[in-house]
């Protein structure tokens, strides 16, 4: 008698969201299983990873995280094009970092005038991922979706405080939004009906889940994503049914763990190799959980996610 392995029937579908225009647009979801299982459905989209580009240099990153982009790091829209040119970026997600109240807290104008230019000088998709603040995005965002009309960029993250007046103009300019929720399914769900009951069309709504860098951030993340994607595909929730995004390497990056040097601590060998490696599981874990989007740094860590995805979908 044959064995006959077990399969989980699902009878839901997430939907799928393109981004971007044109030859170089971005489609991603649609999947009719859990991440890789392709033995019981179909995953006709993989997963994509965004490079993450600042509005600003950053002064505080790593040396070994600098190296790549040294030549450009000072000029985002520079940076953005090494990435695409150099690297093979299929999507950019531009952090506006500097925009931050409690940091920088640079102009709304001035933050605009950079993410044109960015917008004006890449051939691939764009992500546009505020400061956090929802006072200050409410109106930066707002902002953005003027500019960068036509473009269809994903514009987040929106919150419940913040999705009316982001969600409205992304609706009028035609741009994704990305739906921010604290580590909770349920909150998810809460803002996708409220951006629904908005007006904004489901092929328009990426998840944002929160995305924790190592150790305990990393396992909530990690539940919420995959009862999400459980509840989206053997419950039929419909307002769980969206592709999800993570924004990994701010949260990575900043960890003690890829900031400490083999001189400093040296049974966590080399720093550099370390941190590589540290992004590149993060990244896996959350793809396995059910992501669709990772944003990652590093572009060695970038071509081992790559690598992995492709083991397991071809």
């Amino acid at each position: 008698m044959a064995l006959e392995i077990p399969k989980v029937k699902y009878t839901g579908t997430i939907k799928e969201i393109t981004v971007g225009t044109g030859t170089n647009a971005v489609t991603v979801g649609g999947e009719t299983c859990y991440p890789f299982h392709m033995f019981e459905g179909k995953m006709p989209n993989a997963p994509r990873i965004a490079f993450e580009v600042w509005d600003h240099e950053p002064q505080e990153w790593q040396e070994w995280a600098v190296e790549p982009f040294k030549d450009v790091i000072h000029d985002p829209p520079a940076w953005a094009k090494k990435c695409i040119n150099v690297y093979g970026a299929e999507i950019i997600a531009l952090q506006l970092v500097s925009a931050d109240p409690n940091g920088m807290d640079r102009g709304v104008e001035e933050i605009v005038k950079v993410v044109k230019d960015v917008a004006d000088t890449v051939t691939v998709p764009l992500i546009v991922w505020g400061c956090s603040d929802d006072e200050k995005d409410a109106v930066l965002l707002r902002r953005v979706a003027e500019v960068c009309e036509g473009k269809n960029v994903a514009l987040g993250p929106l919150s419940e405080k913040n999705y009316k007046q982001i969600g409205a103009v992304a609706i009028a300019y035609g741009h994704a939004v990305l739906a921010s929720s604290p580590i909770d399914v349920n909150l998810a769900k809460q803002l996708n009906i409220l951006l629904g009951n908005l007006g904004v069309p489901d092929e328009k709504i990426l998840v944002d889940p929160t995305t924790g860098g190592l150790g305990y951030g990393l396992e909530y993340s990690y539940s919420v994503i995959e009862r999400d994607r459980m509840a989206a595909l053997t419950q039929e929730d419909v307002k769980l049914q969206y592709p999800v995004v993570c924004n990994l390497a701010q949260e990575v990056w900043k960890t003690k763990e890829t900031r400490l040097t083999e001189a400093d601590d040296p049974k966590l060998g080399k720093e550099r190799q370390r941190s590589i490696l540290m992004e590149s599981v993060g990244a896996m874990s959350f793809l396995i959980a059910g992501a669709d989007i990772v944003i990652m740094r590093h572009p060695e860590s970038v071509a081992l996610v790559k690598d992995m995805i492709k083991d397991l979908t071809t």
